[in-house]
């Protein structure tokens, strides 16, 4: 299977064929992590609906939850209007961070309050 080349050739991947993907719980809209994709895990998203990422570290493929069994289900997919980014709405099973919270943006590190 390949990404349909439609589709890819929407996407405006970085110089390291990459887009940024931002994944949103879908009962709560909570943003729980921010990844990145090639065009292979994009195609892999879409068809299999799990959500699967390209690891710039490892340079590999990563399907989330595959080791620690914290699943995505994909609900929907959508590039954002200038096509450099993917918002992901998923069903969170577990935790989403590695750090085992909720997200990976919960943590106390707020740069400013809402009510500031």
């Amino acid at each position: 299977m390949s990404l349909d080349p439609e589709l890819a050739a929407r996407v405006k991947w970085n110089a390291d064929g990459l887009v940024c993907a931002v994944v949103v719980e879908h009962a709560t809209s909570d943003v729980l992590m921010v990844a990145w994709m090639n065009d292979e895990a994009l195609e892999r998203t879409l068809t299999t609906r799990r959500g699967t990422y390209f690891s710039r570290s490892r340079k590999e493929l990563w399907v989330k939850g595959e080791t620690s069994g914290h699943t995505q289900h994909v609900r929907e997919v959508r590039l954002d209007c200038d096509a450099d980014t993917v918002l992901i709405r998923v069903d969170q099973i577990g935790p989403a961070c590695h750090t085992l919270t909720h997200s990976c943006f919960d943590s106390d590190e707020r740069l400013l309050l809402a009510d500031e």
